[in-house]
């Protein structure tokens, strides 16, 4: 009888157990060529039975949906809005015994290496078929457009090479097996950009566009089309779903707001980085990275979370935004353009009426909110029950004038469904799943941090 990969992988109890950040790494490697050996397996029968890694940790097949910078660029600063960076603190892969690189193929061909793995994982397995299927996958995926794409870094083959970009091509084959080159283009595209071909990927619209700074870009996908600071929030289920059930949503603000404090006593109104700290911005976070956040009260917000989770969530936030009266964040660009933010409105500070007096006195009032967000040259402000669609690729900054009132507003990031077709969007998914475990193996404590 025939199984698919993944219904194979789901019988077998593979986690994971390690002791430092060598081990993590190369147990995760052998974690990729279970992959690989899964995506040639035809019938049930081949599965090495004797192939069982023990450990209380989390299944590696199932990770979490989150999601990482995976730009591959030594000492990339973070200041952006979740890109691609590199899986570490350096560019360079740790290196096994005499200067080898531990990529996948390496780690099954050092004969003394993998004798000691074996004791290390209390695995054994039959080394010839594994390291043939690996060496035909690998030579597979190579000939794909992924595959073309990870060839064409400047590293690639050597020991600089990130073993991630390495593997990815064979992950990407073995997870998506239908996928042609065709429907992959684009992603080749990010893959790219991501190994630091900018200059091969870049558009013109992009660099001559000096409302957006693509210096500062750090995740792109070419072809996605032109764009606008500000979008139609008509186009988008999303925004119709939020404005329709406002009223419901505030009610559900509140009471989150009025239980805001968990168990431990901490307020779960934080600063997601230290810019916005500092800039009187507090979010609490309902989504992080794309996936719920543990001990959250979601039982207070069922209609928001039911909304939220209706989209492909970013890696960024999903969460409520105060903005304290009299402050605002200052101009920046988030640097990806494969993800779109919708604000809604939640609770707006009234228009401010000032009084002049001279020969005749005068009350000047506006009908527009002191509140305002700025997307490259455009100004727009929040009203409650409405929501703005804008694009962060461009420099934007926001402002709460109003002397007294905060702003509160429900923000979404998310994958740009308007020009990036459904399976472009799972493969980037994966991608940033597959990313973070990658960083997680190879002892990366604060995933998280690499995020914003």
């Amino acid at each position: 009888m025939l199984h698919t990969p993944y219904a194979i992988a789901t019988k077998l109890n593979f986690n994971l157990q390690f002791i430092d950040r060598g081990m993590m790494q190369v147990a995760l490697l052998s974690t990729v060529s279970l992959f690989g050996l899964l995506a040639l397996t035809a019938t049930e029968a081949f599965v090495p039975t004797s192939l069982h890694i023990t450990s209380t940790s989390s299944n590696v097949l199932h990770p979490l949906k989150s999601h990482i910078r995976l730009y591959a660029k030594k000492n990339t600063r973070s200041t952006g809005g979740g890109g691609f960076g590199s899986s570490s603190s350096s560019a360079t892969p740790p290196k096994g015994k005499k200067g080898r690189s531990t990529d996948l193929i390496s780690v099954l061909n050092d004969d003394d290496d993998s004798k000691k793995d074996e004791k290390k994982f209390s695995r054994t397995f039959v080394k010839t078929d594994q390291e043939q299927l690996l060496n035909d996958l690998a030579a597979k995926s190579s000939r794909t457009i992924i595959g073309q794409a990870v060839s064409k870094s400047p590293d690639y083959a050597s020991p600089d090479m990130d073993p991630f970009w390495s593997l990815l091509p064979s992950l990407i084959s073995t997870k998506f097996p239908n996928a042609n080159d065709t429907q992959l283009k684009r992603v080749a595209g990010m893959v790219e950009f991501s190994l630091g071909l900018r200059d091969n990927v870049l558009e013109d619209d992009v660099i001559s566009n000096p409302w957006r700074p693509h210096d500062e870009l750090h995740a792109y996908m070419p072809g996605l089309g032109p764009t606008e600071p500000f979008l139609d929030p008509d186009q988008l289920d999303l925004c119709r779903q939020l404005s329709e059930h406002y009223d419901v949503i505030r009610k559900e603000y509140e009471s989150l707001y009025e239980n805001r404090f968990d168990r431990k006593g901490n307020d779960r109104f934080q600063s997601v980085t230290s810019m916005n700290y500092e800039s009187g911005w507090k979010t609490m976070v309902l989504f992080y990275n794309g996936h719920r956040i543990k001990d959250f009260p979601y039982h207070l917000c069922p209609v928001t979370t039911r909304i939220l989770e209706s989209v492909p969530l970013a890696g960024r936030i999903a969460g409520f935004n105060r903005q304290q009266p009299l402050s605002g964040i200052p101009n920046h660009s988030d640097g990806n353009n494969m993800w779109l933010t919708c604000q809604m409105g939640i609770k707006v500070p009234p228009p401010i009426v000032q009084t002049s007096v001279g020969e005749d006195t005068a009350v000047v009032s506006s009908s527009a909110s002191p509140a305002y967000i700025r997307v490259g040259p455009e100004i727009r402000h929040w009203r409650e029950g409405q929501c703005l669609l804008y694009d962060t690729t461009y420099e934007h900054e926001t402002y709460n004038a109003h002397p007294t009132e905060e702003r509160v507003v429900l923000h979404v990031d998310f994958f740009n469904t308007l020009k990036m077709t459904k399976l472009e969007i799972e493969v980037l998914q994966y991608i940033y799943d597959m990313r973070e475990q990658f960083m997680k193996a190879e002892g990366v404590a604060k995933v998280g941090a690499q995020l914003l």
